[in-house]
């Protein structure tokens, strides 16, 4: 069988540019390939610029680390850019206090005013969980049956009731899918063997994937599978599903974020990351992009207050809510997914499903893979 001649990818994030560069550089005879984006940029929400104002390289859809236990991940995107060590030590402000996140022994100590080891603090949570629910049927009762009320209350409620717009008892229980606590002082945020940041920028490495004779980027186009379809041998799809599909069973739910930008001299919070906790304030968190990159002097600096809000339809979707209700409409959309043939969906966008950058490249090589394959035997 031989390969398709002309490919239409949509969307020049990691999951497209992934897919052009490896169709690009794994086929003795590369297809032409035609990559569009709605945006005037490429990189899509890892996207990062050098700031005009502050010279402050900003990760401008909120901060992005790069985290993975995949050698072979680590090494891939290695191979693009130099990633430098970074590891990631949110903080917490809650009634005017300031703690390491995630919940870890210095944040039970400092919370309850002990000074417990990690045995002490181990049998002090289990008194503290509230043991009389026995299956956990939303966020809320998931967070009190492992954290018991106080912990639960200062760093889970308030910031999960701004960023998904609704009480936690809505949510369900697998958004906290495992007892996000640690009985010593590690405050490393993620426990990833490989953590860091790109030294040139994530939209650099973007920049050099598609970096290939035969890839066209062609931004600020908008996708319209009516008339584009036609057009290509194959589409790699990773727009919202539904909305391919013209919306036909109604919109699925997403949060998304708009920011607010404040500059300065020096230093303003001393850290990448502090969450605001207490509901009474209006941000979900605050980032100082000048701290995402310690191996640069600064003298001035940046900073963003971070709000979570319903997705409308100017705003660029985020956080899929997956409320009982939008996986009733999107199971419809796949089965009529099922019965396309000619275009592939991938990305979180198209899969309806949070995913970290490791995991969008991940997926999107094994897509790549898997399509050489097909189409070799």
């Amino acid at each position: 069988m031989s390969y398709p001649s002309d490919i239409l990818i949509v969307g020049a994030g990691f999951s497209g540019a992934v897919v052009a560069h490896e169709l690009s550089v794994n086929l003795e005879n590369p297809p032409k390939i035609t990559v569009i984006d709605q945006r005037n940029h490429i990189g899509g929400n890892c996207h990062t610029e050098r700031d005009s104002k502050t010279d402050v390289m900003i990760h401008r859809y909120g901060p992005h680390i790069f985290h993975t236990d995949n050698e072979g991940t680590w090494n891939y995107v290695n191979s693009f850019v130099k990633f430098r060590p970074f590891v990631n030590r949110v903080k917490a402000k809650y009634q005017n206090q300031i703690y390491s996140l995630p919940v870890n022994l210095h944040t039970i100590n400092q919370l309850f005013g002990q000074s417990l080891n990690p045995e002490e603090a181990k049998r002090f949570i289990d008194l503290q969980a509230d043991r009389t629910i026995d299956e956990p049927s939303n966020f809320e009762e998931q967070a009190l049956k492992f954290l018991g009320e106080k912990l639960y209350k200062a760093f889970f409620f308030g910031y999960t009731k701004k960023q998904w717009g609704c009480d936690p008892k809505e949510l369900p229980a697998s958004i906290l899918k495992r007892l996000p606590i640690r009985f010593n002082y590690d405050d490393n945020y993620y426990s990833d063997p490989y953590q860091g940041i790109p030294e040139e920028g994530y939209t650099e490495i973007v920049r050099k994937m598609l970096d290939h004779p035969n890839v066209n980027v062609q931004l600020g186009v908008k996708f319209h599978p009516e008339n584009s379809n036609q057009k290509y041998d194959h589409v790699f799809y990773s727009g919202p599903i539904d909305e391919y599909f013209g919306y036909r069973f109604g919109k699925l739910g997403y949060r998304t974020v708009y920011f607010e930008r404040e500059d300065g001299e020096g230093d303003f919070q001393g850290n990448a990351v502090i969450n605001y906790c207490d509901e009474s304030v209006p941000w979900t968190r605050i980032h100082e992009h000048k701290h995402f990159m310690p191996w640069e002097k600064n003298d001035k600096t940046i900073w963003f207050k971070e709000f979570s809000k319903e997705t409308e339809d100017s705003d660029i979707p985020y956080y899929p809510k997956r409320l009982i209700s939008d996986m009733e409409k999107f199971q419809k959309y796949q089965e009529v997914l099922e019965k396309q043939s000619g275009v592939t969906f991938l990305g979180r966008l198209a899969t309806y499903r949070y995913m970290d950058m490791h995991h969008v490249i991940q997926e999107a090589r094994e897509v790549a893979s898997k399509f050489i394959y097909d189409f070799a035997r």
